[in-house]
């Protein structure tokens, strides 16, 4: 992988990038292999086997949903119990409780927040790669490279890539130091592949007016990528926005229902797949300051606002994008109807009784740990106060006794040469050489 939009990758989102690009390079070189190297294709492909890897994890914060929703009422009675009361026993006591009952129901505070930072990352670089088709898909990249070296050595290409709309993204790549026209350096010509990658039919067509001698490879090349970029009768390079406004001009209906029905299909899926999410059902009881009633309004209005978003992100970006949007809606509303017959079959009270069976032991465990604790404590607290005891014991005559036979050992020289006492006694040799040589 060495488009330069790599250098746009950050320290989390690029190495998942790269291996979901080893993926995506892998799933086209099958297609190939069969005889269907198209683009639209490989990302309905990759975004199904993605969405299948995140499934365990989906199916865990389903599951997590639900049993929030059976422990929201006694949540509620909780906090309802301490309302106003502000003093220190008091909110220690709210949270103590408030921990025990997340242990009862076996989940956490931020359960559902830790499936959802583990899924982001992944989810964010799956869009770095579909946007950057090039940068990871060896044989798309492959198709760009004879023209763009033909491209290096025509005056004129680079000031006209830079003045295409397409090319407002990487407007740092042309002046970046490592940048020059030189058909072999490889800054150059990934700049211009990520250029072209992003440019209309008109940009290409445009491209092929102005520059004649190129005309011919440009129009082999752009009908290569075409093939591949092109599903059911529309090209996945270009935005909706752009296809429509083409098809109006040339009054070309099938053109005009081929682009409309992307941000459609981009909205009514996404609303599909809102509804058969499992949402928690919270009491209105009126309190305005409730922090639950508040959290499920605002995931209403989410919901609500959610397909309006998916229509216009997929109306202004390509329609690669829009496929993927569609793709994953789907796949994700097919996962659901699965995920939500499985949870129906479960039973929540029994899991509940077997999360609180397991929270209890845990307990159990942690007292007979800090039990040992306190016992070995106090066992240390004793032998201390043991040796405090038998150091108070020895009278000054034994310690003088014992400090007389100390010195004699150490004035005849006969303590180990390796023990303290020997040492000390080189020490004080030492000492009183040099107090004689002070004399002196």
């Amino acid at each position: 992988m060495s488009i330069v939009l790599t250098q746009y990758q950050g320290k989390i989102l690029g190495p998942i990038a790269w291996v979901l690009g080893k993926l995506m390079n892998g799933i086209f070189i099958v297609l190939d292999t069969i005889g269907l190297p198209n683009i639209g294709l490989c990302i309905i492909l990759f975004t199904f086997i993605i969405y299948m890897c995140l499934m365990p994890l989906t199916i865990k914060q389903q599951k997590f949903s639900k049993l929030s929703a059976k422990m929201n009422p006694e949540l509620q009675a909780i906090q309802a119990k301490y309302k106003g009361k502000t003093d220190q026993n008091s909110m220690m006591m709210q949270q103590e409780e408030i921990k025990e009952l997340y242990g009862k129901y076996g989940v956490s505070s931020a359960g559902s927040c830790v499936q959802l930072i583990i899924q982001m990352p992944i989810l964010f670089a799956l869009y770095r790669v579909i946007y950057a088709i090039p940068a990871y898909v060896t044989q798309v990249k492959d198709t760009y490279l004879p023209l763009v070296r033909q491209m290096l050595e025509t005056d004129g290409t680079s000031e006209f890539l830079q003045g295409l709309s397409a090319a407002g993204q990487f407007s740092k790549q042309f002046t970046n130091e490592a940048f020059s026209l030189d058909p072999a350096n490889e800054h150059a010509q990934n700049t211009f592949i990520d250029v072209l990658n992003k440019a209309t039919t008109a940009d290409w067509a445009s491209l092929a007016q102005n520059f004649p001698s190129l005309a011919q490879i440009v129009n082999d090349t752009h009908d290569v990528i075409l093939k591949m970029n092109t599903l059911f009768f529309l090209n996945i390079g270009d935005t909706p926005a752009y296809t429509m406004k083409t098809a109006l001009a040339n009054k070309s209906f099938g053109m005009f229902i081929a682009a409309i029905i992307v941000p459609f299909l981009a909205a009514f899926t996404q609303w599909i797949n809102v509804k058969l999410m499992p949402t928690a059902q919270t009491a209105n009881n009126g309190n305005a300051n409730d922090q639950a009633a508040q959290m499920q309004q605002s995931m209403k209005m989410m919901n609500t606002m959610m397909p309006l978003m998916s229509a216009f992100f997929c109306y202004t970006l390509p329609s690669g994008m829009g496929l993927y949007w569609i793709s994953g809606s789907v796949i994700r509303s097919i996962q659901q109807i699965f995920i939500n017959k499985h949870l129906d079959k479960i039973d929540i009270d029994a899991q509940i009784a077997k999360n609180e069976a397991k929270f209890r032991e845990k307990q159990k465990k942690r007292g007979d740990i800090t039990a040992n604790m306190n016992q070995y404590a106090a066992m240390r607290t004793r032998n201390t106060t043991d040796a405090s005891k038998f150091q108070s014991q020895v009278t000054a005559e034994e310690k003088e006794q014992a400090l007389a036979k100390a010195n004699e050992i150490f004035d005849s020289g006969k303590a180990a040469k390796t023990s303290l006492l020997a040492k000390a006694n080189m020490v004080k040799e030492f000492d009183n050489r040099g107090g004689n040589a002070s004399t002196k």
